[in-house]
């Protein structure tokens, strides 16, 4: 039977109307989802700030610690307000966007900015919802512009807007993003998403908020522009947790047909990098209404997971889907099919950068190549800011990787890493009364036995030299 402490891929689930109840939110945890992702371009903050209350309960409820990640809005074209907050837009009709406030209709949907029609020219493309509404630029106007539906459908309120090669001029951070970054500092986040990053320099004015703030809280950055695909290795060094392949957007703005190749060279860069890799939007789409997924949407899974990502997301299927805990399980039974296939002895020596290693990725690599030698049930990993977890992680061991840590953050942070099995534990000062903890912590959680050999690996603070410990030991 499969548990989220037996499967290796971690689950991202985003909380929304379909889940903010407590009984729901700890049926989703305890189905599997490791990571709750808040997306703050919905709600507002009060609403937030209940959702994180109620997650941290649960959590405790059920007996396993959850990482919560804010997603900040970033600036998104977004459409305003509609009557009965829903519009059906025909195919062939004509429909208005303007910059003048007031309520949309089907003939007329207000955009919050001023400069949609001087970045628009005729035959130019727009697309709403996610890329399910398309429409032709007919004329640009003064103060909005004149379209063709081309590909009809329902469009709601503060629904998206792209308008793939238009120069926005918008900045990638913006105040308001600033001010969620506040937020989430103050109310305890783990890990913060940025959205629609388009260089590295575009992380800045967050981690310079951060530092102002005194948090460490990790960055993983969205790669969802064709600018940022572009410079992604660069953002990946950037971003302190990793990258999150939002493949909505990145189908919007590159022709479909490049997002599986993008996908990826997008988790393969993040692995010769050591760093955590998402992968994000319509996995399980079908199941926002249905009980069962596709087989495609099934491939689409399993496939992102023998790529080497670290996480699979839910959006929709959880946050407004009808069956919100069937789909985290759902995810937790491919996973669970998928992983006993992985490529694990490849990846030992392919996955990672071996040009570039300090004594962490050597010690690392060497603890996971171990497992295969020395025939070890498990490594453990005690980690103070959770780097030797990442770097072991990296190098996709086929056992578990059991990490502890005196630090609640660093627990909570480490659920985004394939494989990794984070524990709060004990501060323990002397190294061998360390390693024997290690063994017991190994047995009492299940992932050895009396009898079995470990490796335990870790970074000795007095060396300044990163992850330079490792040890095999037998479980008493």
């Amino acid at each position: 039977m499969s548990t989220a402490s037996t499967r290796r891929t971690k689950i991202v689930a985003t909380v929304g109307p379909a889940c903010w109840e407590p009984e729901t939110l700890r049926e989703l945890i305890s189905a599997g989802a490791d990571v709750l992702r808040l997306n703050f371009s919905h709600s507002d903050r009060e609403r937030h700030a209940k959702t994180i209350e109620v997650a941290r309960v649960a959590a405790d409820e059920v007996g396993r610690e959850v990482a919560l990640l804010g997603d900040l809005p970033g600036p998104k074209l977004r459409v305003g307000e509609f009557k009965d907050d829903v519009v059906e837009l025909e195919t062939g009709s004509h429909v208005l966007l303007t910059t003048e406030a007031g309520e949309g209709n089907e003939k007329r949907i207000p955009v919050s900015w001023p400069g949609i029609s001087g970045a628009l020219h005729t035959d130019d493309r727009v697309y709403l919802a996610d890329g399910s509404i398309q429409l032709r630029v007919v004329a640009p106007l003064d103060g909005s512009v004149d379209t063709e539906v081309e590909v009809g459908g329902a469009l709601a309120s503060h629904q998206g807007l792209n308008l793939p090669g238009a120069d926005t001029g918008l900045a990638s951070v913006d105040s308001d993003d600033l001010k969620w970054v506040d937020f989430a500092v103050e109310h305890g986040l783990d890990l913060l998403a940025i959205s629609f990053v388009r260089e590295a320099s575009d992380l800045k004015p967050v981690i310079e908020r951060l530092d102002s703030l005194d948090s460490d809280i990790p960055l993983i950055a969205k790669i969802e522009k064709p600018e940022a695909a572009d410079h992604a290795e660069e953002i990946i060094d950037a971003a302190s947790a990793g990258i999150m392949v939002a493949r909505g957007d990145l189908g919007i703005e590159l022709p479909l047909s490049r997002v599986p190749v993008l996908q990826k060279r997008l988790i393969r860069a993040a692995g010769l990098r050591s760093k955590a890799s998402i992968t994000a939007t319509q996995m399980l789409a079908s199941m926002v209404t249905a009980r069962r997924p596709t087989r495609a949407e099934v491939t689409d899974v399993a496939n992102a997971i023998f790529d080497g990502t670290d996480a699979v997301m839910l959006s929709e299927e959880t946050a407004i889907g009808q069956h919100p805990i069937e789909a985290v399980r759902v995810m937790d039974r491919i996973a669970c099919e998928t992983e006993p296939d992985l490529p694990y002895g490849d990846w030992l020596f392919g996955r990672t950068d071996q040009t570039g290693q300090d004594v962490g990725d050597s010690v690392a690599q060497g603890a996971v190549g171990a497992v295969y030698r020395l025939n070890l049930a498990a490594l453990v990993v005690p980690t103070t800011s959770g780097r030797t977890a990442r770097l072991v992680s990296a190098h996709r061991p086929k056992v578990p990787v059991l990490a502890i840590s005196p630090h609640i953050e660093t627990v909570r942070r480490l659920n985004v890493l394939f494989g990794v099995q984070p524990v709060l534990s004990e501060p323990v000062e002397d190294i061998r009364d360390l390693l024997d903890y290690c063994a017991a912590l190994a047995a009492r959680h299940g992932v050895a036995k009396s009898g079995d050999k470990i490796a335990i690996t870790a970074g000795l603070p007095e060396q300044k030299l990163g992850t330079n410990l490792f040890e095999v030991h037998r479980v008493p």
